[in-house]
C-alpha cells in the first residue's frame, strides 16, 4: 500500500494513450505485425461503464512483437506515465485464466495495428469476485455493473455469472468465501445504487486504514497478509459498513451458526 499521488487513468485520456501507443508501435513494425490488447480490471470497467471515473494503471493481455515494449516506454515517457502504466501483471495473480480471451469482446482498432478488446461483462464481474480485494474496488465495481446493466434493462443473471466464473476457473468454490456471500446477497438487494455507495465507502476506509497500518508498521503488510490485515483493522474500527459485514457472514458460516449483519437481507 502507498499513500504517494498516483497517475489516474479517465476513459478519454486512456483512449488518447492507446492511440498514441498504436502510432508508435506502427513506426516501429509496420502494419505487417499487429497487436492486440485485451483490457482488463479498472480500465475495462471505465470504457464500458459510468459509474467509476478513473484507475491508477491499465492491466492487459498483451500480444504483440517484442517492440511493442519500447514503444510503452515512449509513450509513457512522452506522456510522463508511470513505469507501469500499461502492464501484464495481473497474468501473475488468482483472476488470471488462459481463458480470457476467448471471452473477450472488440473495443477499437487504432492505425490499422492495434486491436483493443475487453473482457465481457460476466466474466468482468467473475475476475472481480475471484480477486475480491475489500480494500481495492472489486467488490463495488461488481455492483456497478450489475446496477448500469439493470438501468439498461438487460439484468445480469446469477446463472451467466456462475457459467462465467466455472469457464474461466473451473469451479465456483475457487472464489473466496467473502465474494461468495457478498454476490449471493448483492443478487437479492432490489438497493444496488445504495448498496454500490456503502460497499465503494468500505472500501475506501479499508484502503486508509492499510495505508495507516503501513505508515505505523512499514514493510509489514505483504500480499500474502494484506487480506488478513485488512479484516483485523475491519473488527478493531467496529464500523457497521458492508465489507465488515461479510466478514460475520463468513465466520459465521465457518462455526456453522446463523448468520448476522447481512448486508442486504434476502427477499422473500
Amino acid at each position: 500500500m502507498s499513500s504517494e499521488q498516483q497517475f489516474e487513468f479517465t476513459k478519454e485520456n486512456i483512449d488518447q494513450y492507446l492511440k498514441e501507443l498504436s502510432k508508435e508501435y506502427r513506426k516501429q513494425v509496420g502494419k505487417s505485425m499487429p497487436a492486440e490488447l485485451i483490457l482488463i480490471g479498472g480500465a475495462a470497467v471505465l470504457i464500458n461503464y459510468g459509474f467509476r471515473d478513473m484507475t491508477t494503471d491499465i492491466d492487459a493481455l498483451i500480444q504483440a512483437a517484442s517492440s511493442m515494449k519500447d514503444a510503452i516506454n515512449r509513450v509513457g515517457d512522452r506522456f510522463d506515465l508511470p513505469n507501469d502504466w500499461l502492464n501484464a501483471d495481473f497474468t501473475n495473480t488468482d483472476s488470471y485464466s488462459p481463458k480470457l480471451a476467448e471471452f473477450s469482446v472488440y473495443y477499437k482498432t487504432w492505425s490499422n495495428v492495434l486491436t483493443v478488446r475487453t473482457v465481457a461483462a460476466e466474466y468482468l464481474i467473475a475476475m472481480k469476485l475471484r480477486s475480491g480485494r475489500q480494500y481495492k474496488r472489486d467488490l463495488s465495481d461488481v455492483i456497478g455493473i450489475l446496477y448500469e446493466h439493470e438501468k439498461r434493462e438487460m439484468p445480469i443473471r446469477m446463472e451467466q455469472i456462475g457459467k462465467a466464473v466455472t469457464d474461466l476457473y473451473g469451479s465456483w468454490d475457487v472464489l473466496p468465501e467473502t465474494s461468495q456471500a457478498f454476490i449471493e446477497n448483492v443478487m437479492n438487494s432490489d438497493q444496488l445504487a445504495q448498496l454500490y455507495a456503502q460497499t465503494a465507502a468500505g472500501e475506501k476506509e479499508t484502503k486508509e486504514l492499510l495505508i495507516q497500518f503501513e505508515q505505523d508498521y512499514p514493510g509489514v503488510t505483504k500480499e500474502s497478509n494484506v487480506d488478513a490485515i485488512a479484516g483485523t483493522l475491519q473488527k478493531k474500527t467496529n464500523r457497521a459498513s458492508v465489507l465488515a459485514q461479510l466478514r460475520g457472514i463468513q465466520q459465521a458460516k465457518e462455526n456453522g451458526q446463523p448468520s448476522s449483519g447481512n448486508p442486504q437481507e434476502k427477499k422473500p
